[in-house]
């Protein structure tokens, strides 16, 4: 048995999501109002024989436990794997990481946790914590938005955190390893990494902590630092204030970037919460890749300098390679979010709505430093764009770009057009060759069409626009339903495999291997696309005639008739599947 399969074994949804919303029994149902979204009439039903869920109101999904987990926390399919794994003492094998290696790993978040608690109960009530006190109470947070963020102060003691932690039977080798201590060269004695500091706890999506981010009281230099490089901290793999924002990014379907902390504390204190922050300026793939777990689209409101600008233009490149809509924020007179925010929470509002398109913002910037009458600055301009414009797949964002360009440089778009063709067709292009993957030990039997689907995705991207009007809902084994979702958002299929939970990995690399026919192959697809949508829209109505059982007239009528026109154009269509 698969580790996904125990899990679902032993994994009761109607007691996994009874933690989230009150179930009343149904006949053979169990329902509620739907913790999706807003409704009075409950539209939300549990199947225990079935051991799915499905939501006929607003939502109209459903799944399994791992889905709604998803759905629910907001994780993606490795972490829930784990989540759940942690609820039902199910042990995952990991070929990524020795036992030894897992359990390290542990340790360091306990410790991390337990030196935020220390620096947060220090903050709150010790004498030396009162400058600390006074900058925040001056930097206008209040009591609750402190808490939330579990913010801190590091006394400026030497040794202070070592011993305490110490006290709490931390070996002092793993203060090092998790970036707390540091060794001085020559003595080889140990101290505190952070003193007289405001400190920031950085928490992962799960609300684990994996480092700190600390803030000198004075005007010294640095004025912020970080903890080093861990097992479990990555700089440029983190986003300050995801765990807390991760609902409303959700819920609002965007993702506010601004730039410091405080900023990012400011912004959810005054109900703001969709706001995260980098570690620094610059924006990384891997941040912009967690933020497409909830959402594609993006606003950076970075600061309104040369480096926030910057990042901003940067960010053209991920809006292309990474699949999203990204835009930028800019902010009136010099100010930092959290000045505008705290001045006219209107005026942040206006300008959040206002954000111009990435690509806008970096033609204004590369206008604003050129003299746009003069022809070798528009010759300048359009060979700094062409590259950028010819790495966007033909369609509405490169003709947008082309349109955006011609409005700035004040040259006919058919002339761009031109020119991007003649750059396409002269430059070089180096294609790698992803290395050669063992053949399977295994066949893959549990889910015939559905692996057969995924394996054409996977060893034919080329052909990633035929799978149009497939959903995620239509796959029922939680592993296929993963490699789909990760399918439809990679750009880059071996970059997004490394990141992979090894569960999934194993299994991405099983179906990429199988042998398919050489031909057919849009036909075959076509096939398995309605066989797909036909079973899972036969599933639908069977789950809504054991509703219509019990619960006659409870669900929206209209939301039945739809389903079941859908069904009927599907069997009218007279191909089989299977």
């Amino acid at each position: 048995m698969g580790v996904i399969d125990e899990i679902k074994q032993k994994a009761d949804i109607v007691e996994i999501i009874g933690q989230y919303v009150t179930l009343t029994k149904s006949g053979r149902t169990m329902r509620a109002p739907c913790p999706f979204h807003s409704e009075k009439k409950p539209s939300f039903f549990v199947y225990p024989e079935q051991q799915t869920w499905h939501c006929f109101g607003a939502c109209n999904t459903g799944g399994d436990v791992f889905s709604f987990m998803m759905k629910k926390e907001g994780l993606d399919f490795a972490d829930t794997l784990r989540l759940l794994a942690e609820k039902t003492g199910v042990v995952i094998p990991s070929q990524a990481r020795s036992e030894a290696e897992d359990q390290l790993r542990d340790k360091i978040y306990q410790i991390n946790q337990t030196a935020a608690h220390f620096y947060h109960n220090l903050l709150l009530s010790n004498p030396a914590a009162e400058k600390a006190r006074d900058y925040l109470k001056g930097r206008g947070l209040n009591e609750k938005v402190i808490t939330d963020f579990q913010l801190g102060y590091s006394l400026s003691a030497w040794e202070a955190l070592k011993q305490y932690m110490l006290e709490k039977n931390f070996q002092e080798a793993d203060l090092l390893e998790a970036g707390l201590i540091i060794k001085t060269e020559g003595s080889g004695k140990t101290h505190d990494r952070f003193r007289d500091h405001i400190m920031f706890p950085i928490m992962d999506e799960r609300g684990r902590t994996t480092g700190f981010g600390a803030r000198v009281l004075d005007d010294s230099s640095p004025k912020y630092i970080n903890s080093p490089q861990t097992r479990i901290f990555d700089k440029s793999g983190s986003l300050y204030g995801l765990h807390l924002a991760r609902t409303a990014i959700r819920q609002q379907n965007q993702a506010v970037l601004v730039e410091g902390y405080m900023d990012v504390i400011a912004a959810h204190q005054y109900g703001f919460a969709n706001v995260v922050a980098p570690m620094g300026v610059a924006i990384t793939e891997k941040q912009i890749h967690q933020i497409k777990k909830m959402t594609r689209n993006i606003a950076l409101a970075l600061d309104p300098d040369s480096a926030g600008e910057d990042a901003a233009m940067r960010c053209v490149g991920f809006e292309n390679t990474q699949d999203t809509d990204i835009k930028v924020i800019t902010l009136p007179g010099g100010q930092d979010p959290d000045e505008v925010i705290k001045g006219d929470v209107k005026i942040w509002q206006e300008r959040v709505l206002k954000a111009l398109p990435v690509i806008d913002f970096t033609l204004k910037v590369m206008a604003g430093k050129l003299d746009m009458k003069a022809s070798q600055a528009k010759s300048e301009l359009v060979n700094k764009m062409l590259p950028i414009i010819a790495d966007v797949k033909v369609g509405p964002r490169q003709y947008q770009y082309l349109t955006s360009l011609s409005m700035t440089a004040g040259i006919e778009e058919r002339k761009l057009e031109a020119a991007l063709g003649s750059y396409k067709a002269d430059r070089k292009i180096k294609e790698t060759r992803p290395a050669a993957i063992k053949k399977a030990t295994r066949s893959i039997g549990s889910n015939p069409v559905e692996e057969y689907i995924l394996s054409i995705m996977l060893k034919h991207p080329e052909m990633k626009d035929k799978f149009q009007g497939i959903c995620a809902n239509y796959f029922e084994n939680s592993e296929n339903r993963a490699v789909f979702e990760i399918c439809q958002d990679a750009a880059n299929l071996d970059a997004a495999r490394e990141s992979l939970d090894p569960v999934i990995r194993e299994h991405l690399d099983l179906l990429s291997q199988r042998e398919l026919p050489g031909n057919g192959l849009e036909a075959k697809i076509e096939q398995g696309k309605l066989t797909l949508k036909k079973r899972y829209l036969l599933d639908l109505a069977h789950k809504q005639s054991i509703v219509r059982e019990t619960e006659e007239g409870s669900i929206d009528a209209g939301s039945l008739l739809a389903n079941t026109d859908e069904l009927n154009r599907i069997f009218k269509s007279g191909i089989k599947g299977k």
